[in-house]
């Protein structure tokens, strides 16, 4: 191994193993910055220290014995090799006062190499500290691959600090152990060589004594049960590789990097007097005893402390502080070195929540730091100046309606920002049916009265075509009282050739107009040189590539505008979109009534029964009604139609009735960028645990669209009635049919996966019912809702519930059932779920950019932090000064970031 380990070092000249480097690399483990950063989800509490006698099946706890016997057995007919040890605690158990008892432990392994390491350090003889939790076998008790630390001869009786002269579980518990750098030679051939990494110092003393040293673990039982009973970090992990090999592997890599520290700080030391350079770092001086005399127990403190001191110092080397130091030093926090060693190798829980705190402020300020800088720069590109406002003035005075005061707000803000000499960067937030649309519009023909082009995408080709049939309804309006036309451009993958040309060329010709498109916008083959304003719908579908693709289109830089209706709270807002500017429509246009929520149990029949019959008497009422399932046929794999955002599943299918089907494409697999689904599944994986860590009895299958549409058809409640499907695999005339023969009544219940979430505008539609309502996100749930109500009429929504009683589950429905505000809405699905379903993160639960970072509980945080990065690119806007945050800031920005801002 190189000398000189850094964050940047890869794994895999560490790791000899190339099975344990590729499962870290499958975590996303590739360098050691990478391991560092992969932080634990939670830590354990410190193992007690219990006798044998003192042993309580299913309780962990550690203790120190002597191996009696030990032997390796072939498992006959199975595969693979069983070892099995008897030890006994008479000297332990002695200290703790209590009669001496014998145990059994246990181990299994289909690799001979490994039973043979074990079995020879489980020798009769051996003295070991064994840390796990027992187990009853045969009326025996046993332990099944504990964890074995060995010990030297010399120190095996040795049970307490020579300090104190004393041990107790709570001394191991919260005092700090040697550091692992300075007890490193002897976990070489423990702890660190099981993880498979080189961590030999070359600066290790080759004395007698220490050679003698590498054969053990520790070198008395007091140092290896300060080791055992600390307190654990646990990992997210996979099948390829535990939480305890992470661990492993991660504090041998700090070892690493305290070795490459330490040489680095030697190299400084000024040989005349042994001292090191004032910067900081190791000092032969610092080792002595002039002030201690001959005190035993005083000397064994001060080198103790010594040593954490000098560990500290060589780890502190190798990894450069991020934040500045005044930060730090107002705030309190760790130095990033001892913060990593803290969350990853804690001494203490308390150290370990202390770590925790630094690293999550760390990267508050960094995402801020970024943010800050991307709105900055987007602030000095140049742009078209649309001040000419006459054609949107005309616009709204054709309008058979009134706009909201929200409305009229809006539009004059977007107004002043598309005048200015810098783009604008809006992010415009409104509830279904806030009226978001007409806003947009209102700011596309500022752009076109201003002599240039705009572009409005949408996220599916039915939304699309929606949109087209809208605004040119809007824009002929206007037309009436206009000498000229003003071209309204349709743009879509599923369109024919010629069309396509068509619009291409119109778009190329740089002529002011409107254009509207899906996913088509972001090929090459699109043009539009004099585009002064991109409109994204739904913004929550699109990345900020995507983003940055259509802002090059143009000779200028164009002007940005976003929506989404999907609820966030401004404190997520703030966070993750803090390079837009934010605008909220919370008025909603007069004539809508609330829509009345209800859960209904699905294992109740009689008020399924009672859904039914009321959906019934709407559909002979003349009204519409949806019906959402998760899945578009029973015999699929739930993975196989739960679509991640941005994944490819959904679209439009339909059928006459509910024994008819339209032309189906073959597979999802083949779909263009236009069939992606509009509403992916947001489905609830989180609480797969009992509250004890014990796995949940499995969930029931997802409902499906075909078993649905089946089921419901042959209800006496629905005798006469035909049924229309929707789901994602059928062509662009069978959509336009179905939704055709939906709104004039033809089938007046659509039963459809969540496609329907965006893009389709029913006014005749008053109720919803959602099955599997336990599985989706609350703002999914929200926007489906949605759907209902826009005709003016009365509406419902029935939320058709599996959850069990008391379980989180039930408590998101309960929720969305009581509240009609959206961002109330999502406030409480991110505290109970996490930021990843709300922002549109691909996992559910808590897996978005950031890793330790929470956007509800710690906004104080998140605004601490932007006002301290606020000041200080006021005063060093490049971060001349800080060069390391500087690094870290462009390492998120090149990862992360990326994936906050498009979520």
């Amino acid at each position: 191994m190189s000398n000189t380990v850094t964050l940047t070092t890869p794994i895999s000249a560490l790791i000899a193993n190339k099975r344990r480097v590729s499962a870290l690399k499958g975590l996303g483990m590739v360098t050691v910055g990478d391991a560092l950063t992969y932080y634990p989800f939670r830590v354990t509490e410190p193992v007690p220290l219990r006798a044998i006698r003192e042993a309580k099946v299913g309780m962990p706890m550690a203790f120190a014995a002597v191996v009696r016997f030990a032997r390796v057995i072939p498992m006959g007919g199975r595969r693979g090799f069983r070892l099995e040890a008897v030890v006994d605690d008479a000297a332990f158990a002695a200290s703790r006062q209590v009669p001496a008892s014998s145990c059994r432990l246990v181990f299994f392994s289909h690799k001979k190499q490994y039973m043979d390491w074990m079995g020879g350090r489980l020798h009769e003889g051996a003295d070991v500290v064994l840390a796990g939790t027992p187990t009853e076998f045969n009326g025996q008790l046993q332990f099944t691959h504990p964890e074995v630390l060995t010990v030297m001869p010399q120190g095996a009786n040795v049970f307490s600090n020579p300090a104190s002269g004393s041990i107790h579980a709570g001394e191991l518990s919260l005092g700090g152990i040697p550091n692992r750098a300075n007890a490193q030679p002897n976990m070489q051939n423990g702890v660190s060589a099981a993880a498979g990494v080189s961590v030999s110092s070359p600066q290790q003393t080759q004395s007698a004594q220490a050679a003698n040293a590498l054969r053990f673990d520790a070198s008395t039982a007091y140092e290896a049960l300060r080791h055992v009973c600390r307190p654990r970090p646990v990992y997210h992990a996979t099948s390829r590789i535990s939480t305890e090999h992470i661990h492993e592997s991660i504090v041998a890599m700090l070892d690493a990097l305290r070795a490459s520290g330490e040489a680095a700080l030697r190299k400084r030391v000024n040989a005349d007097n042994g001292s090191v350079a004032e910067d900081g770092g190791l000092s032969e001086s610092d080792g002595g005893n002039n002030d201690i005399g001959n005190n035993t127990a005083a000397v064994a403190d001060a080198n103790n402390a010594v040593d954490n001191k000098a560990n500290a110092l060589a780890l502190r080397a190798a990894i450069d502080d991020v934040l500045p130091e005044d930060v730090i030093e107002s705030k309190h926090l760790m130095h990033r070195a001892d913060a990593f060693a803290a969350i990853h190798d804690p001494q203490s829980t308390k150290a370990f929540y202390a770590a925790l705190a630094t690293l999550r402020y760390e990267e508050a300020f960094i995402s801020q730091i970024s943010v800050l800088q991307e709105r900055e720069d987007a602030r000095k590109a140049e742009t078209f100046e649309c001040a000419d406002s006459g054609l949107r003035d005309r616009f709204i005075a054709s309008l058979p309606f009134s706009l909201t005061k929200g409305q009229q707000d809006v539009i004059g803000t977007i107004c002043e920002d598309m005048g200015r000499s810098y783009p604008m960067q809006r992010l415009l937030q409104g509830e279904v049916g806030s009226g978001k649309t007409v806003v947009a519009l209102a700011a596309m023909l500022q752009a076109v009265g201003s002599g240039n082009q705009a572009v409005l995408v949408a996220p599916t080709q039915v939304l699309a075509e929606q949109h087209f049939e809208t605004i040119s309804g809007m824009v002929a309006k206007i037309a009436e009282n206009e000498s000229s036309t003003i071209p309204v451009t349709l743009l879509t993958g599923g369109m024919k050739l010629a069309a396509r040309r068509r619009a291409l060329a119109t778009a190329a010709s740089g002529e002011p107009g409107i254009i509207i498109a899906t996913h088509a916008a972001f090929s090459k083959m699109f043009q539009a040189p004099n585009l002064a304003l991109v409109v994204i719908d739904e913004q929550h579908r699109f990345g900020v590539e995507q983003r940055e693709i259509l802002r090059a289109k143009g000779e200028k830089t164009p002007h940005l505008l976003v929506m989404t209706a999907t609820p966030i709270p401004r404190t997520a807002a703030m966070t993750w979109f803090g390079d837009l500017d934010i605008s909220w429509l919370t008025e909603l246009p007069g004539g809508r009534k609330p829509i009345r929520t209800f859960i209904v149990p699905e294992a109740d029949g009689n008020m399924m029964a009672q859904m039914f019959v009321h959906i019934r008497r709407r559909i002979d009422a003349g009204e519409r009604a949806y019906v959402v399932c998760p899945r578009i046929d029973a015999d699929e794999a739930d993975a196989e139609v739960v679509a991640a955002a941005g994944g490819k599943a959904g679209g439009v299918s339909a059928s006459g009735s509910s024994s008819g089907r339209g032309r189906r494409k073959s597979s999802t697999a083949g779909m263009g960028s236009d069939d992606i689904e509009s509403g992916f599944v947001e489905v609830d994986d989180f609480d797969d645990e009992n509250d004890d860590g014990t796995p949940r009895e499995p969930k029931p299958p997802l409902h499906a669209v075909d078993e649905i549409a089946q089921r419901l058809s042959s209800l006496p409640q629905f005798a006469g009635i035909k049924f229309a499907t929707l789901t994602g695999r059928d062509d662009d005339e069978t959509k336009r049919k179905v939704m055709a023969d939906f709104e004039s009544g033809k089938t007046p219940i659509l039963v459809a996966t969540t496609v329907i979430e965006v893009g389709v505008d029913v006014p005749q539609a008053s109720c919803i019912t959602i099955f599997d309502a336990d599985r989706y996100g609350l703002s999914q749930l929200h926007q489906l809702r949605g759907r209902v109500g826009r005709g003016g009429t009365d509406s419902w929504a029935f939320l058709v519930s599996r959850a069990e009683p008391g379980s989180i589950a039930e408590q998101r429905l309960k929720v969305i059932e009581g509240s009609l505000d959206g961002a109330e809405i999502a406030q409480a699905d991110l505290e109970l779920r996490g930021a990843g379903d709300v922002l549109g993160d691909a996992q559910s639960g808590g897996k978005s950019g950031l890793k330790l970072l929470r956007v509800v509980k710690d906004a104080k945080i998140i605004a601490d932090a932007r006002e301290r990065a606020e000041a200080l690119l006021k005063r060093d806007p490049t971060l001349a000064d800080q060069p390391q945050l500087a690094g870290a800031v462009l390492d998120f920005t090149r990862g992360g970031e990326s994936e906050i801002l498009s979520n």
